[in-house]
């Protein structure tokens, strides 16, 4: 399903205004989900920080059974069409080096891929959209996600029937990077991040002793083998304009250095960015795994679990992103980014509902974005500032479409 807008007025609220207008609660609420991080589907106690900054408005809050997540529902002064607008809210588990005043209390989590800022920005909208609720044509539901770092947040939202009624028409998403330069959006039409799958396989020989090999089957050069054999399938087989990657991060084998291991563990990640291409890679993995196994004699056991599909923008909708980013900030708020083989389950909500993802610059005043500690790093910050830009951003895509005005 693609977009089909027409083009039309592109809505005259000073957005950057009332952007400024939200931004000091939106880093006052920030700040206190920076300082309390939740990691995975059980984020109650952000989820109840986002309720009490909601308090009051004419919204209604619908929550499911499988996670914390909630939708909060903008039914506007028309019975136009309905837009969706995503901010996750879950940490990673990681140790803050940020020495920020208000960095995590939790020990082994932290705010390190913007979630809080995400949020933060999603509830200034929600206020601001809510001030101007009579004058949308449509209705806005507001998605607060937990679980994107890897817990299928959107998938189970999804399952429990949040974002059915009322199904949304389109769908946008805001992602946060200090590798960009403060107020940036950066997205692109179709492809945008990889889909992921978890690759795991044992690789089961015969122990003994390290001085007898050959009343042995080693599974270590068996192994090793294999991560070669991977690496090269996708150097030669996968197509370089259809791009993958295949990656081993762990090897676990062995006790002792006089004696060899009857076993080998294998975990990786794989990444294409084509679906076709994670099918026949996904295929390629078992079949390496057990063939040059049993070339040894040894019994080789692939396990692949499924990760985030491919996340795909709308054309239509990553032309109305561009003209509400060249709006609120000229041609240079606007670039147009590769594709990156990192993964999103937003890619959830867009196998359903046409929409787009994008990206907005955060790099610190006076930093270089081309260094910057970037996501899921320990030292990782932004520019709170920007935060009213990406309120004002989120308000422009929700009324340019609802007002069904294209780019």
């Amino acid at each position: 399903m693609t977009l089909d807008l027409d083009t039309g007025r592109d809505g005259s609220a000073d957005w950057n205004a009332v952007g400024e207008t939200q931004l000091a609660d939106a880093i006052d609420l920030r700040r206190a989900i920076h300082a309390d991080p939740e990691i995975g589907l059980a984020c109650h106690r952000t989820t109840a920080k986002i309720k009490a900054a909601l308090a009051g408005l004419p919204l209604e809050w619908r929550e499911g059974p499988s996670t914390s997540g909630a939708v909060a529902i903008l039914r506007g002064g028309g019975n136009g069409r309905t837009v969706l607008l995503r901010g996750d809210m879950d940490a990673l588990p990681m140790t803050e080096e940020t020495g920020l005043p208000f960095a995590s209390r939790i020990p082994g989590a932290m705010h390190a891929c913007g979630h809080d800022s995400h949020t933060a920005m999603l509830v200034g909208a929600a206020k601001a959209l809510c001030a101007r609720a009579e004058s949308l044509p449509g209705t806005v539901v507001f998605m607060f996600q937990p679980g994107e770092e890897g817990y299928h947040g959107a998938r189970h939202m999804i399952a429990d029937g949040l974002l059915a009624d009322p199904a949304p028409d389109a769908a946008f998403a805001l992602h946060i990077t200090p590798n960009q330069p403060a107020g940036v959006v950066v997205s692109r039409a179709g492809t945008l991040m990889a889909s992921t799958d978890t690759l795991r396989a044992t690789i089961i020989g015969r122990g003994g002793h390290a001085a007898m090999p050959h009343d042995c089957i080693d599974p270590i050069p068996v192994a090793c083998a294999i991560v070669i054999a991977l690496q090269t399938h996708v150097a030669r087989v996968v197509p370089v304009t259809d791009p993958a990657v295949l990656t081993i991060t762990k090897f676990n084998a062995g006790s002792a250095h006089n004696i060899i291991p009857g076993q080998v563990e294998l975990l990786g990640t794989m990444r294409t960015l084509s679906e076709a291409t994670r099918i026949g890679l996904r295929a390629a993995f078992t079949r390496i795994v057990e063939g040059i196994a049993a070339a040894h004699g040894a019994t080789g056991v692939a396990d692949i679990e499924p990760g985030y599909p491919v996340t795909v923008n709308d054309p239509g909708a990553v032309d109305l992103v561009q003209g509400c980013a060249v709006a609120l900030g000229g041609e240079d708020a606007w670039r147009i980014m590769p594709p990156m083989m990192g993964a999103e389950d937003f890619s959830y909500v867009l196998q359903q509902t046409p929409g787009a993802m994008s990206f907005i610059g955060v790099a610190p005043e006076g930093s270089d974005p081309a260094t910057n500690p970037p996501l899921h790093n320990t030292r990782m910050t932004i520019d709170e500032r920007v935060m009213a830009r990406g309120i004002a951003l989120h308000c422009a895509m929700a009324e340019r479409f609802l007002e069904g005005g294209l780019g």
